[in-house]
């Protein structure tokens, strides 16, 4: 729970409504009480119809929530839900073209910078028994957008808006100082340092504003081209503020969205039970906007920490709706008559891109020798070695056994994420011959190593250089992928060579261990898009940036230093450039190159939910190769039978090709 500041919550203007105390079952005056025990009847109704009879849906998840607050939460074990339960202004089809949702599609003013939203007039917050409380308002997404950026709020999500929204990232630097200063009251920190007071900004100057009641305005710190996609995030969807305030106990904390009770809900479906450790329901809101296309009746997601080895098992005894089919298991299921055509693959996810990547300021066990391979890793021959010796598809095998070749991609953007005038940005410029060829070429990879011998020889490194590969227990088969990687590249390389070392690293807590505490040579990294332009695969190799995964240093080798101020140049000229789009994304396209050229990361792949047996057709599901949108339910049907290998193949050839017909329109 969070502790806040009463005085502090600015819910300008919307103090006014009529709410019931947070988590009551009251509704507005406005409700007709027909209408809410009709409302009622149809949630409960809903409600019994999960499982695989009737029409709801049941699935197992190994995660729970740590907050339904949507400003808070952006992981997947809660956002999942998240996003069904709530409208954004904005919704995206099947083949990721933005339409309508809670508003229409905003007019842009001529210089790019405001652009105004027209809510649709009707639409209603529903508490968790579904009876009607108050109108949905502009107002709700300023109170929202002014919630997320508080950083007593301590929001995941107020980065995709600062730098975006005019103000935004000023006010989140006040608010963070009158967080550090209690209210301006100190003037140092816990160290002794000096806590530098920084200019008032109030929330009415951050750039979200409520017209009138249906009609919102944003204003932009500059035009940004990709500004429509990141409206499907926590801190663009809305949140009714008076309603905010009522969860606010007497003691100050702060109560909302830590269960169902806790919210109010303006989507397709209203989360109708939640129990912590336990199961989670969603039923269809009878009174949602479009609830024509909303085809399930119940979502039933229940928390099962052995699900990976027991939904399997459920799935064959119709006591849920998905599976995931691992490895282990994959051939048996295939081979069994009574199980064949239960299992189909899933469409490859283009909202991660997975690579290789150097450290460049090793932060390991003396063991391992640190100081030797810095030597070695700031040579581009030694670098350019592992590139060309990496074979991507035998690894890749590991966790793609049927088809390893289709989720190998040559470029940090994956394939099919964005395009420019009908052309895959994977196609534009600089990177269209990196497209057309395989980085694994072992003669070549010989020949660097040849080079990198001498040369890190006269340097004084010691061979076998050790290469630390370190790996998540947690996550399945990766240990198996990395003795692979292990093998093939001691086998063609030689182990006089590279010495190359997997080890397991914690199974809680691999990212700030392991991969920002520098404790790696060479590891398998992701990278997940937040938005629809490339710019979004930049963040991860900036030399500008707090978390780089390279790990740049003062003491890099001038060559890389070069290599990389090259990067962050070209990136940033990239990101200006916002009205020729032809000029942005070459720019982009020749950065992204300058790094795989020169062997700084090793491009590897992109996954997918791999093979699964599912009661759902996710080709009819909301898409987009970022954000959160692909997690809604709402356009799914339910099916009588699971979905099979030829009928998926036959459906995906369909939905790629009616995507094509989409993109060539534009």
């Amino acid at each position: 729970m969070k502790m806040k500041n009463i005085a502090a919550v600015a819910m300008a203007g919307c103090m006014a409504a009529s709410l019931a105390a947070c988590g009551g079952s009251a509704s507005s005056a406005a409700t007709d009480a027909s209408s809410a025990a009709s409302t009622e009847a149809a949630t409960s109704e809903a409600t019994e119809a999960t499982g695989t009879s009737a029409n709801g849906f049941t699935v197992q998840l190994g995660s729970n929530p740590e907050t339904l607050d949507p400003a808070l939460n952006s992981a997947i074990d809660g956002a999942n839900t998240l996003i069904t339960v709530f409208e954004p202004l904005l919704l995206i089809d099947e083949n990721n073209e933005v339409v309508p949702g809670q508003a229409e599609l905003p007019e842009v003013s001529e210089d790019g910078l405001t652009w105004t939203f027209h809510l649709r007039e009707g639409v209603k917050w529903y508490d968790y028994t579904g009876k009607e409380v108050a109108p949905v308002t502009a107002q709700d997404f300023v109170d929202a957008a002014i919630y997320a950026l508080d950083a007593k709020n301590a929001s995941s999500t107020e980065y995709m808006m600062e730098g975006i929204i005019a103000n935004a990232t000023e006010y989140y630097k006040y608010t963070s100082y009158l967080l550090e200063s209690e209210n301006g009251t100190k003037t140092t920190d816990e160290d002794g340092e000096a806590i530098e007071p920084v200019a008032e900004v109030k929330p009415e100057d951050v750039g979200v504003k409520a017209v009138d009641d249906l009609t919102l305005e944003y204003t932009l710190v500059q035009p940004t081209p990709y500004f429509l996609s990141v409206l499907n995030y926590g801190c663009y969807l809305p949140a009714n503020g008076a309603f905010m305030q009522s969860c606010i106990a007497e003691d100050g904390t702060d109560m909302f969205g830590t269960d169902n009770t806790k919210l109010l809900y303006n989507g397709a479906y209203i989360l109708s039970t939640f129990e912590p450790q336990g199961r989670r329901i969603m039923t269809k809101n009878p009174n949602y906007w479009d609830k024509d296309n909303v085809f399930i009746d119940a979502i039933e997601e229940t928390y099962n920490k052995e699900m990976d080895t027991i939904a399997p098992e459920m799935f064959k005894r119709n006591e849920t709706d998905l599976a995931y089919l691992s490895a282990d298991i994959l051939d048996a299921w295939l081979a069994a008559d009574d199980t064949e055509n239960m299992v189909s693959p899933s469409r490859v996810d283009s909202s991660y891109s997975y690579f290789y990547a150097f450290n460049f300021e090793p932060k390991f066990d003396e063991a391992y020798e640190p100081d030797d391979w810095t030597l070695a890793v700031n040579n581009e021959n030694f670098r350019q070695s592992i590139f060309h010796a990496l074979d991507r598809v035998k690894a890749k095998t590991v966790m793609q056994p049927y088809d390893p070749e289709s989720f190998i991609i040559n470029t940090v953007t994956p394939p099919n994420f964005t395009d420019l005038n009908g052309v895959d940005f994977s196609e534009v410029g600089d990177l269209a011959a990196i497209s057309a060829r395989d980085s694994f070429q072992s003669d070549k990879a010989l020949e660097y190593k040849e080079k990198a011998v001498e040369e890190l020889t006269a340097e004084g490194a010691t061979f076998p250089v050790k290469v630390l590969m370190p790996y998540n227990p947690s996550s399945t088969n990766w240990d198996k992928e990395c003795q692979v990687v292990e093998q093939q590249l001691e086998g063609l390389l030689g182990s006089d060579y590279i010495d190359v070392i997997v080890e397991a690293g914690p199974s809680t807590g691999f990212l700030s261990e392991v991969r920002r505490g520098g404790k790696f040579a060479l590891m398998k990294c992701n990278w997940g898009a937040d938005y629809a332009d490339p710019a979004t695969w930049t963040e991860p190799f900036s030399d500008t940036g707090s978390d780089s995964y390279l790990h740049w240093r003062a003491d890099t080798a001038a060559g890389v230093r070069d290599i990389i101020a090259e990067y962050d140049a070209l990136v940033a000229e990239a990101k200006a450039q916002v009205e020729d789009m032809s000029v942005r994304y070459n720019i982009f396209a020749q950065a992204e190159a300058s790094i795989i050229n020169h062997a700084v990361i090793i491009p590897y792949g992109v996954e997918g939910d791999g093979f699964k047996a599912t009661r759902l057709n996710e080709l009819e599901a909301e898409y987009a190769p970022y954000g959160l949108a692909r997690q809604r339910y709402k356009y799914q049907k339910l099916r009588t039978e699971p979905m099979s290998q030829n009928e998926f193949n036959t459906l995906y050839e369909a939905w790629q090709a009616e995507r094509a017909k989409a993109l060539a329109a534009e």
